[in-house]
């Protein structure tokens, strides 16, 4: 029996012993469960969460350098003959808007904006200009903007001018033969302007010129004031012009004309320091309050007083056409010795003044005209669009996004203007079987590409000119006559023609 009962104890003890370690194990498993759960699990899935964050961070930054590689952007240069560019800030602003980056490189560029004349300096690069390429200026733009050249053409609508001494007995008996006429003596670098007798003038200063001074101006509330017109040249050989109907400047001489003194220049003469329109009391409520543009402003105030303001902005439109098409061969020659000159644009100013019957009177083209509003910053919103619509007039803010003005393929290039957006004229074209005959240049069997490009670039300004209005070619009419233009302008004017037949939007 003792055996038996040790034997019992011995199991019962065993027993014990295995519920014990059965209990222990089962604690630590829990203890350690409970470990992984509230301490390594975390741990892991931070760590997981954090590789996840990092892995994307680096996949974006990958993305986006990738995206940097491969997005380029179309390039413009700058051409000054100084460092000093703050006042083209507009510029630069209205083409990085559009997508540009400026760019140092002499030669692989899509626009070169040149403030200075840059035909001397950069004569190499710009005689072998890729077709994509523009540059903001014409070879021999010098003679509109020349203002011994532009002041002494014949014409309408510029004051009779000599050239100082080559046309020094002329003046002189002009002066002679009308006494009551006041002159000014200009130079070309415009210093030093002031009303002389003539017996005063310094005949024989070179490079120098004396004209006619309107002496019974159109004044608002007193005050002189000249009017400046934006205007584009597109091309020469045929001529294609545009004026910004948008807005026009307005700066007015700074003291009253009357009583007029001819020492106080002020009264007279519109310098750096003009006044503003919103500091005139006839036209601030109109620009200020009422939130008209300037040249609305002023229409308002013309016809306020009992006259048609018509008249000026007709005999303005008159006056660029005038002077344009008498400049146009001299430039077409300039332009030969770099290419046929379709690379080219032009933005002038062009100055006029009013007499008291609202004629109007060429003053001065201004080659690179100020486009910084540093000085009066309410102008700044007029510069702005003046260049926004002049980009989109030659077509350098596109409506397809490019990292060029190249073009890129055939079916692109057609999509913007195809074959059949430049065909005119059908009852003609049907007859013609030969292309000796001029108008049938105009017919597709007869297109040369120099023809097909200058018809497209056409095309394609129409397309563009938002606030612009072309008025050369001029408004289409039934009586128009054709004659005193060079052939190259008939014939473009020709095709307007056939496309107002079409459509009336292009008969303006």
């Amino acid at each position: 029996m003792s055996d038996k009962r040790k034997q019992d104890k011995k199991n019962q003890k065993t027993t014990y012993c295995t519920i014990y370690t059965h209990m222990i194990n089962l604690k630590v498993k829990t203890l350690v469960k409970i470990l992984l759960y509230s301490v390594i699990s975390p741990v892991f899935l931070y760590c997981l969460i954090f590789s996840f964050l990092y892995y994307q961070e680096h996949l974006i930054e990958t993305q986006s350098k990738i995206s940097e590689i491969k997005e380029k952007n179309p390039l413009y240069r700058i051409y000054t003959r100084n460092n000093d560019t703050y006042y083209l800030k507009h510029v630069f602003i209205v083409l990085e808007r559009l997508g540009f980056k400026r760019t140092h490189d002499e030669f692989n560029w899509d626009l070169l904006w040149a403030h200075d004349y840059p035909f001397r300096t950069l004569n190499s690069s710009l005689s072998k200009l890729h077709t994509h390429q523009r540059v903001n200026h014409f070879p021999g733009c010098g003679y509109i903007t020349n203002k011994v050249d532009l002041s002494t053409t014949k014409g309408r609508y510029v004051l009779p001018a000599f050239k100082i001494p080559e046309q020094r007995d002329e003046f002189l008996e002009y002066a002679n033969q009308h006494p009551e006429i006041m002159f000014v003596q200009k130079s070309n670098e415009h210093r030093g302007i002031s009303i002389k007798d003539v017996n005063d003038i310094n005949v024989t200063t070179a490079g120098s010129f004396v004209q006619e001074f309107i002496q019974r101006p159109f004044l608002v509330d007193g005050y002189k004031f000249d009017i400046g017109v934006y205007t584009v040249i597109t091309s020469v050989d045929p001529l294609r012009v545009y004026v910004y109907k948008g807005d026009v400047l307005f700066r007015f001489c700074p003291v009253k004309y009357y009583p007029f003194d001819s020492e106080v220049l002020d009264k007279y003469v519109v310098a750096d320091d003009y006044l503003p329109i919103w500091n005139v009391p006839s036209l601030r409520h109109y620009y200020t309050m009422l939130k008209f543009s300037m040249k609305d402003s002023f229409d308002a105030y013309v016809r306020s007083q009992g006259k048609n303001p018509e008249k000026v902005w007709n005999g303005v439109h008159e006056a660029i056409r005038e002077i344009t098409l008498s400049k146009e061969s001299y430039i077409k020659e300039a332009v030969k010795r770099f290419g046929n000159g379709r690379n080219f644009f032009e933005l002038i100013r062009i100055d006029f003044a009013l007499d008291d019957d609202l004629n109007v009177y060429i003053m001065e083209a201004n080659m690179s005209p100020n486009l910084s509003s540093a000085h009066y910053a309410p102008n700044q919103l007029l510069y702005e669009q003046v260049i926004y619509n002049l980009f989109s007039l030659i077509g350098i803010g596109q409506r397809i996004r490019k990292d060029s003005l190249k073009i890129r393929n055939r079916m692109e290039e057609e999509m913007e203007v195809a074959e059949k957006n430049l065909m005119v004229l059908p009852e003609l074209c049907i007859e013609c079987d030969d292309c000796f005959r001029v108008e049938c240049q105009l017919c597709n069997p007869c297109f040369t590409p120099e023809i097909k490009l200058i018809l497209s670039q056409s095309y394609l300004e129409h397309q563009n000119k938002m606030d612009f209005q072309r008025i050369f070619p001029p408004a289409i009419t039934k009586d128009m006559v054709l004659k005193d233009y060079t052939l190259k302008n008939q014939l473009l004017v020709r095709w307007y023609q056939g496309k107002c037949e079409l459509d009336h939007s292009w008969c303006s």
